[in-house]
């Protein structure tokens, strides 16, 4: 997310760990993935009844994103990751004959084994599906909430944050791409000395003292109560493709009455994501487009499964928060901005805050200009004459109350923004202390 691309501790600038056993080839193509697909179909057992399972799946197997074939980790990279701990049983997927499907997100990876998901972080080895993506952070920080965006959720309070490389999408305009389209062994090394982080110990590592840094549920937990953070979160790469870790950290924080937030593109499936929203207090969902043929060139994804989870957090009694980045050239549309808006206000109400933000040119979209400020305030003003009661311009100092929340029943500020400091709140109770009006959040 284009919020997300300042002050954390970034990757090493070192090459990555090499060893001699290692093995793997790049990404393979969607026919690939169904052909060896197809071809495990003579080893299932069972005969009609594992057919008919495997017929059933095939629509989703056809449509499943590119795999890394054979691009599992091998030998004594394999065998110090598992030393350190940082790999971990996926909760997520199904096995077909000699084959495993992973059930976490839309993409579906069909994986033989020693395959590598799309997401980077699970691999089939052993039999089983397992996460590299587990109690090795390669980004941490303490943040201001407002900056996940986060503007309607206990304001003005820090947030310990954190994340590990991978990502299930391939988004053009990926702004943290250095370690959301990297493998875990890209941004770690098992060589050498482990490290744990005790508390208060955070500014006092170095940039390769993260390379061997562990950092399991319990001590991120424990890192974020001796900073105060009233929360945790998950964000700067793709929090779904480190599940798993994302999840334990999230239950133990529950238990100590530290809330967790998911920064994310939402795509999940719903099984997991239902599963998640036990232990999650906030989210802020990256809704790229509101068109599937974009979606498929800018992200490499489909629209309608980030749709069911906004409607799922609704129903789950999540507070979230939805963020658009305006690209131009593909998301600067008005018509489909306008679509957008109208989706939303028929779908969640008008009271989840709308982000919409200003593209810098990044990675492989480092051709195209920021997003003009007109644009900005265009789409701003489509989405409150849509309905919405709380629309805010980011990355962009070039507007006036860009960040400012007013009162839906007066108009009247209720709170004011610089960048991510807080500088007034004018709430009583969640409510405007102008009239009274209750303003939608979770403001203690």
């Amino acid at each position: 997310m284009d919020q997300e691309q300042e002050n954390v501790v970034p990757v090493r600038d070192s090459s990555p760990p090499t060893f001699a056993d290692d093995a793997g080839r790049g990404p393979v193509s969607r026919r690939l993935v169904l052909k060896y697909g197809l071809g495990s179909l003579a080893c299932m057992a069972g005969g009609g009844a594992a057919i008919r399972y495997w017929t059933h799946r095939l629509p989703q197997a056809v449509a499943a994103a590119e795999v890394f074939q054979n691009g599992a980790p091998k030998g004594k990279l394999w065998k110090l990751w598992k030393k350190r701990g940082w790999d971990k049983e996926a909760r997520h997927y199904v096995r077909l004959g000699r084959n495993i499907q992973c059930e976490l997100c839309p993409n579906e990876c069909l994986l033989e084994p020693e395959d590598r998901g799309r997401c980077r972080n699970r691999v089939y080895k052993e039999d089983k599906l397992w996460t590299m993506a587990y109690g090795d952070p390669c980004a941490l920080h303490v943040d201001p909430i407002e900056k996940k965006p986060l503007f309607h959720f206990i304001p003005g309070t820090d947030v310990f944050s954190i994340a590990t490389a991978g990502c299930g999408f391939r988004c053009l305009n990926c702004q943290n791409w250095d370690i959301s389209q990297r493998k875990p062994e890209e941004t770690k090394d098992p060589r050498g000395e482990p490290i744990r982080l005790e508390s208060g110990q955070l500014y006092a590592i170095s940039r390769s003292d993260v390379d061997r840094l562990s950092m399991f549920p319990d001590d991120v937990v424990a890192t974020a109560e001796f900073f105060s953070c009233p929360s945790i979160a998950y964000t700067y790469s793709e929090p779904n493709a480190w599940y798993e870790y994302m999840f334990d950290t999230a239950k133990a924080a529950a238990a100590k009455d530290i809330r967790s937030v998911w920064v994310t593109c939402g795509y999940i499936r719903q099984k997991p994501l239902l599963e998640l929203c036990k232990y999650l207090d906030a989210a802020n969902v990256d809704l790229k487009s509101f068109e599937t043929d974009i979606y498929r060139k800018l992200n490499s994804g489909k629209l309608k499964p980030i749709l069911d989870t906004l409607k799922t957090l609704k129903r789950e009694g999540v507070w979230f928060e939805v963020t658009n980045l305006i690209v131009p050239t593909y998301t600067d549309k008005p018509e489909m901005i306008r679509r957008m808006c109208d989706w939303l206000l028929a779908n969640l109400g008008p009271d989840y805050p709308l982000h919409f933000s200003r593209f810098h040119p990044a990675h492989k979209l480092t051709q195209l200009p920021p997003t003009p400020v007109d644009k900005l305030i265009e789409a701003r003003a489509i989405a409150r004459d849509a309905g919405l009661h709380y629309v805010y311009i980011g990355n962009c100092r070039d507007v006036d109350e860009a960040e400012t929340t007013f009162c839906p029943g007066c108009g009247e500020p209720v709170i004011r923004r610089n960048i991510f400091d807080v500088e007034t709140i004018n709430l009583d109770g969640g409510k405007c202390q102008n009239c009274s009006t209750p303003i939608a959040g979770v403001w203690s």
